[in-house]
C-alpha cells in the first residue's frame, strides 16, 4: 500500500530534491524502513536508538504518532505521514 511521504527541506537532499515521496509499508516502522531502501540515510536522520529522534516529529495525517501506537501505529493506502523537524527558540 502506498503512502505519500512529506519531506522537509533539511532532508531533501537526501530523496533529489522532491518535498514527497511515495513509501510502502502496513506501519509506521515498515514505511521508514522502505524509505531507507529508497533513499539511504534517511532512517539515522529519522530514528535513534531509542525511536523516532527528540527533534523530529512524525504526523500521520493530523496525528502526531507518540500519541498513537508510534512507530508501530498502522497505516492504509493513501494516508499522508509528515517528518516535521522541531523548531525551538526563545
Amino acid at each position: 500500500m502506498s503512502v505519500t511521504v512529506r519531506i522537509p527541506t533539511p532532508l531533501r537532499t537526501l530523496t533529489a530534491g522532491h518535498d514527497e515521496v511515495a513509501a510502502e509499508g502496513a506501519t509506521v516502522a515498515e514505511l521508514i524502513e522502505d524509505l531507507e531502501r529508497r533513499h539511504p540515510g534517511l532512517r539515522d536522520r529519522i530514528l535513534d536508538e531509542k525511536g523516532v529522534r527528540r527533534f523530529i516529529n512524525l504526523f500521520l495525517g493530523d496525528e502526531d504518532i507518540r500519541f498513537l501506537d508510534g512507530l508501530g501505529t498502522a497505516v492504509k493506502a493513501g494516508d499522508a505521514l509528515s517528518i516535521v523537524p522541531a523548531i525551538a527558540g526563545g
